[in-house]
């Protein structure tokens, strides 16, 4: 017989053939559960009156299972404690349940394993500062204010209270023009992404570099994607009339902060692609590190010269963690009922309490607050990443330079080929304990390489907690310091 526990300490289906016996049954039961980690080490499995209330056997039949068990070494029994799963049972290398995570994250922003003790490479802000107090209030608010059916289905593009905070908020920071009904709440830029690659197809005109990861969904969603050359003036839109791009009829930039080169979208480029566009064609901003500029007030969004035309994308990634998995599209008319079916088919909607959540963070100014403050704390530690590397511990600054605006989470550490190249400065900072990440691997591999293509690092200084970036400048430094 099958049956669920409902009422017990864990949930947990157990499935007693009654062919063999109900002791010899539930024995089986229990070792199949403990072996396949349903039953996680140090798991408290209930009283043997309540289990043979709940699987209708005699509490004999349970207690005997139990022993058997407990002399195979499979469970422990400890008086005033009740009987637990051994330590040492379960699935190999399964850590018991009761162990309590030491808060540091496994993985680093980019979804691979953390090696070594200190890590530069981009991708998140500081988590350790992550406003915990504040998002709390602003949750408990939210929830306790929200009607009904918030926690039912509802609309594709989100919860028109977000909208609606999310409107007067890139409005009022971002010069955005827009309205509750074109914003459509997505789980992530990726998704976003992904979702104008569905809709769009055809040829898509992506920077090069960028983020394979994004390059990859537009692809699996069915677009073409064809290279766009980045320099230090930004994407190379003055190649778009060209025959390579005559497919194209949408382009993708980060016109405010690209990544990772670290330019911004000159402003003859800017009038450029405005032009380019008008003729019937999209661009999308991707404005993921908008709110970060830190020698002058930041540009303003291109959305706002030509909102027809124009896809704005924003994230709460950069600002608050990715953990958040919230992010905005503003979208012309004309895109704005295929995004919203498309997305209704790829999810229904992203998940409301967080929406709710954050529209109360916004509207508090709560948001306000925790930007301003990490832009002064960022704006600091690139100024003190640029300080340590104008010396070189002492020597002179030579092979190398520091690329880009003064903006953003990373920099680029570009490097003069004649020094060390990309994967000799990534091998020496593993020597000092340090991860980086190289700019080799975020060329479009399907891209022509060119001679001119420059050697760098991309330093992430968000991620690492205050009390671990200076160590983590020290391991860079002494990377560095070849000469």
């Amino acid at each position: 017989m099958a049956e669920y526990w409902s009422t017990l300490d864990v949930d947990l289906h157990l499935a007693v053939d009654p062919a063999s016996g109900r002791r010899v049954g539930l024995e089986h039961a229990l070792r199949e559960a403990i072996r396949d980690g349903r039953l996680a080490a140090g798991v408290r499995l209930p009283s043997t009156r309540t289990l043979a209330v709940e699987l209708g056997l005699a509490r004999g039949t349970v207690s005997a299972a139990y022993d058997q068990l407990v002399a195979e070494g499979h469970l422990v029994a400890v008086r005033g404690s009740g009987t637990r799963v051994a330590a040492l049972a379960g699935a190999p290398g399964q850590a018991p349940s009761n162990v309590r995570d030491s808060g540091r994250s496994a993985t680093p922003p980019t979804g691979r394993p953390r090696r070594l003790p200190h890590d530069l490479r981009p991708g998140t802000p500081d988590l350790s500062r992550f406003p915990r107090e504040a998002w709390l209030r602003a949750a408990r608010r939210a929830v306790n204010g929200a009607p009904n059916d918030v926690f039912g289905y509802g609309d594709p593009r989100g919860r028109v209270e977000l909208r609606r905070a999310l409107a007067e908020y890139l409005g009022r920071t971002r010069g955005v023009l827009t309205d509750p009904e074109h914003i459509v709440v997505v789980s992530g830029a990726l998704q976003g992404l992904a979702l104008l690659g569905q809709v769009l197809g055809g040829g898509v005109a992506m920077e090069d570099p960028y983020i394979p990861l994004f390059r990859q969904a537009v692809r699996a969603a069915g677009a073409e994607v064809v290279p766009l050359p980045v320099d230090d003036d930004g994407a190379r839109v003055d190649l778009l009339p060209g025959r390579r791009f005559r497919d194209v009829g949408t382009v993708i930039v980060t016109p405010s902060h690209q990544y990772p080169i670290g330019s911004t979208l000159h402003p003859a480029r800017r009038q450029a692609l405005v032009e380019w566009a008008r003729a019937g064609r999209y661009v999308v901003e991707d404005d993921y590190d908008g709110e970060f500029r830190y020698d002058r007030q930041p540009v303003g969004a291109l959305q706002s010269v030509l909102p027809d035309h124009t896809v704005y994308i924003g994230t709460a990634s950069k600002t608050l963690g990715p953990g958040v998995r919230l992010a905005w599209m503003v979208l012309p008319e004309p895109l704005l009922a295929p995004i919203t079916e498309a997305k209704r088919h790829a999810d229904h909607q992203s998940e409301t309490l967080g929406q709710m959540t954050l529209a109360e963070f916004i509207t508090s100014h709560d948001y306000d607050r925790h930007v301003r403050a990490s832009r002064l704390r960022y704006r600091r530690r690139r100024d003190l990443l640029a300080e340590r590397l104008r010396t070189k511990a002492g020597r002179p600054a030579a092979g190398f330079t520091l690329g880009g605006i003064a903006a953003g989470l990373h920099a680029l550490v570009r490097l003069e080929p004649a020094e060390m190249s990309e994967s000799e400065v990534v091998a020496r900072a593993a020597g000092f304990g340090l991860e980086l990440e190289g700019l080799g691997g975020l060329w479009d591999a399907g891209a022509k390489a060119s001679a001119d293509r420059p050697q760098g690092i991309v330093v992430g200084f968000g991620s690492p907690n205050e009390a671990a970036y200076p160590r983590a400048l020290d391991a860079l430094v002494r990377t560095l310091s070849w000469s």
